[in-house]
This record gives C-alpha cells, sequence and structure tokens, in this order.
C-alpha cells in the first residue's frame, strides 16, 4: 500500500511540474508536448524536439510547407500572412538565418533540390496576385531563377504549362519533376516534366476512378520507382510508375475518416509518413515491397493537440528528422527518431 501511494505522489508532482512549466514558458510547443506525454501511452517511433526552433517568434504568418536540404543543413519554411516574409531560413539545429519575400504571392508547397552542383528551392505559388498560380524555382538567398506557368493566371494548358492552385512538387536528382496540380480549382492532374521542363507523361482529371483526383494535394517517389499521390479528397493514396505513369494501386483504408494531405517516406525506405490535417494527427504507415501495393498498415501515430493542423511536412534525408508545418499553430514543429524507432529496425 505504501509504494502505491508513493507511486500516486510522483505521478501528480509530474503533472504538477508540466502544468507549471506549461504557464511559465506559455509556448505551443510545449502545450503539443505535454498533450503527448499525458495522452499517450504507447511508444512512439518519434519524439518531440522541444529545442526547435530555437526562437519561434519568427512564426509571423500561417506556416503553410516545410523543405529539408539534407546537403547544405538547412531548413526553409514558407508562410502566409500580410506584411510577412514568405521565406524563412533555418539550420537543423533551429538557428534562424535569413528570410525572403521575393516575388511569393502566397506559398502552398516547397521543396528543396540540392545536388553536388546546384542548391535550388521550388516552390509552388497559389496566389491570385501578379506572381500566383506558377511553379518557381530560386536559388538558397531568394533569387528567382526559373518560373513554369502564366503568373498571375490560371490554366489548363501544357504547351505553354499553365497551372490553377499547383498543391506541391517533387523533383529528383535527375531533375525529373513531378507536379500535383491542384488544390482545388481548374486542375487534378499529376504530370511529370523533363529536366529541361518537357512533360513527359500526365495523370489525372476529376474524378473517383483509377488515375483521377479530387484535390491532389501532396506527391513523392520511393526508391524502387514508384510515384505516391496524396488524393486528399478521394480519401486515399494513388501509386503510379514513376518511369511510364502506368497505375498501379491504391491505399484507402487508412483514410475512412480523412484524406491524407501529406506524404514522405522516411530515408530508410521503411515508413511513408502521412498528416491528415483536419485530424491533427500524422501516420507512420509500413512501406510495401518492391513489386507489390498491398495494404495499408498503421505502425505508429502522432497525435498533435486539437486544431494544430498538419498541413505539409518533410524529412531530412541525413538525420531522418521529421519537420510539420502546421497552419492551425501556426508553426514548425521538429520531431527525431525516438529508440522505439531504432529497436523497430529503422537504420
Amino acid at each position: 500500500m505504501a509504494r502505491f501511494w508513493v507511486c500516486v505522489t510522483c505521478a501528480v508532482f509530474f503533472l504538477a511540474f508540466l502544468v507549471l512549466h506549461w504557464r511559465l514558458c506559455d509556448s505551443t510547443v510545449l502545450r503539443n508536448f505535454a498533450f503527448q506525454v499525458i495522452g499517450r501511452a504507447e511508444q512512439s517511433l518519434y519524439q518531440l524536439d522541444v529545442d526547435w526552433p530555437k526562437h519561434s517568434e519568427y512564426f509571423t504568418g500561417t506556416t503553410f510547407c516545410i523543405a529539408v536540404d539534407s546537403l547544405s543543413g538547412l531548413v526553409y519554411v514558407g508562410q502566409r500572412g500580410n506584411d510577412v516574409p514568405k521565406v524563412l531560413v533555418f539550420t537543423e539545429n533551429g538557428y534562424f538565418l535569413r528570410a525572403w519575400n521575393y516575388t511569393v504571392d502566397m506559398p502552398h508547397g516547397i521543396f528543396a533540390a540540392s545536388t553536388l552542383h546546384e542548391q535550388s528551392i521550388w516552390i509552388t505559388d497559389v496566389g491570385s496576385g501578379p506572381y500566383g498560380h506558377t511553379i518557381k524555382k530560386y536559388n538558397p538567398v531568394g533569387d528567382l531563377i526559373q518560373v513554369l506557368g502564366t503568373p498571375g493566371k490560371k490554366g489548363t494548358g501544357l504547351n505553354p504549362l499553365q497551372f490553377d492552385n499547383p498543391a506541391e512538387l517533387y523533383v529528383e536528382d535527375t531533375g525529373d519533376m513531378y507536379i500535383v496540380d491542384g488544390d482545388g480549382g481548374l486542375n487534378n492532374r499529376l504530370i511529370k516534366l523533363s529536366q529541361d521542363f518537357m512533360v513527359l507523361w500526365l495523370r489525372g482529371e476529376n474524378g473517383t476512378g483509377h488515375a483521377r483526383f479530387n484535390i491532389p494535394h501532396s506527391v513523392t517517389v520511393d526508391a524502387v520507382g514508384r510515384v505516391w499521390v496524396a488524393d486528399r479528397g478521394n480519401k486515399r493514396i494513388q501509386i503510379f510508375d514513376k518511369d511510364t505513369g502506368e497505375w498501379l494501386g491504391e491505399w484507402k483504408s487508412c483514410f475512412t475518416e480523412e484524406g491524407p494531405s501529406s506524404v514522405r517516406f522516411t530515408p530508410d525506405g521503411k515508413y511513408l509518413v502521412i498528416a491528415q490535417l483536419n485530424l491533427s494527427r500524422v501516420l507512420f504507415v509500413a512501406a510495401p515491397p518492391p513489386g507489390s501495393i498491398g495494404s495499408c498498415s498503421v505502425i505508429s501515430t502522432i497525435q498533435l493537440g486539437d486544431q494544430v493542423l498538419p498541413h505539409l511536412l518533410d524529412i531530412s534525408g541525413k538525420t531522418g528528422a521529421l519537420y510539420i508545418a502546421e497552419i492551425g499553430a501556426k508553426q514548425v514543429q521538429k520531431y527525431v527518431p525516438s529508440l522505439s524507432y531504432f529497436s523497430a529496425g529503422g537504420s
């Protein structure tokens, strides 16, 4: 009995410490951390890095997208709002470096495409102003290098390229590019472009059948040549062959409550990490072996606080760190692989 009351006393002290720390710091990151400790008994594959970023006051707008340049160790955040810098640059350790706001209207997706020969940042712009409905390439300090689409004008054309609310893109080391267009509007399609921006194949139009979309919102490519698309409005992920565009299959069983809003693979290819916006939840799903799509199997979850609203996420190819852009909390949070990840066979 004495041992029981000692345990109870320790638990009460621990909860009181959390509440006191919460009030003293008044931090959204700490609130979400407390929510996870109190609300989840199971061990997660990832754990919150409470020290990232070092100073959260740089988030002055609504944080919509995130990209990690694993070669340079830089993290790019796209945010929206009036009179706010549209792109913030941090180190992976959480130190703020710089901001830029040139020729960006309303960022939706962002991707860091870096090789040993070139570092570039791609942004999908869904604004209705003079820079909107385009996909733009920048260098790391914000100089505009390339524009795809007709600035300020939405459309469906392929020659020249036109977009309507392009949601996100994924760029391979070869320079080949996969674009999901769009986040509502005229187009519901997946486009593959060559490194010189020629259309290699196109899949999709509005609908619920195979290779049709309802708000294709995020796209990624795995190590064995499959393209994974978060078909958010249809509550599924669709999978395609990256060389031919052939439809390979779909996952629906994990998304009965809400569709996926973001998809990325862990560096070891073991898990597909998926954000669900309105559920404020991140799923870790077992990746299928080559030659098989199989079915969706959730291995672990991160349940964020109410109305955090994770929009898009990215993962460092070097460290495996997970960064989540949250439009409800207006912040980015960093999660790192836990001991559970490594004991489960992650590398």
